[in-house]
């Protein structure tokens, strides 16, 4: 049986993008973040949250540092009644040459495999042209940009929606 799925991105779309989030005490989740996720589950999908992290490769924080955090903040959703099925993450610098850093698929494509999600009936939001990107390489067409990162061209978007905030994703995901 498959599952259908809404990958997140973090930084920008879950938090407040910082550059190189590691510390309890720096995160601010975005307005609304744990309202949207409350209707995706009540809708039947599974969440999943995909995120570049290469403060890892650069020695801003360690692997352990992310893990800590990222504990952390599943145990915020928890307490919004919100399960997270998985979280994947790159720890690879933008040079390197992984297939998990986004916008290549590898992070989704092992999601995918790891629990038999449908791409066709799954979701990507995102805040960056590489998330759309990632998606799209792993099958994913249904995509929505927030406005709450990286300044983005829409007429040059592959991105199918577009939103100033996840919380207004309940205007576009609807079953």
């Amino acid at each position: 049986m498959t599952i259908k799925t809404i990958f997140l991105d973090r930084d920008g779309v879950i938090n407040k993008d910082i550059g190189y989030l590691n510390k309890i005490a720096d995160c601010k989740f975005i307005n609304g973040v744990f309202e949207a996720c409350q209707y995706f589950k009540s809708l039947g999908y599974e969440i999943v949250i995909v995120t570049n992290q290469s403060g890892i490769s650069r020695g801003y924080f360690s692997e352990k540092d992310f893990q800590i955090f990222t504990k952390w903040m599943i145990n915020q959703f928890e307490c919004n009644d919100i399960n997270i099925l998985d979280v994947f993450h790159c720890p690879h610098s933008p040079e390197s040459n992984c297939n998990c850093r986004k916008p290549k698929p590898g992070m989704f494509i092992s999601a995918k495999n790891k629990y038999n999600i449908d791409v066709g009936k799954s979701w990507m939001i995102g805040d960056s042209e590489r998330d759309i990107a990632a998606a799209n390489l792993a099958g994913i067409k249904n995509t929505i940009m927030v406005r709450s990162g990286y300044k983005v061209n829409e007429s040059k978007s592959n991105a199918m929606f577009f939103l100033d905030s996840i919380y207004q994703a309940n205007q576009i995901i609807i079953k």
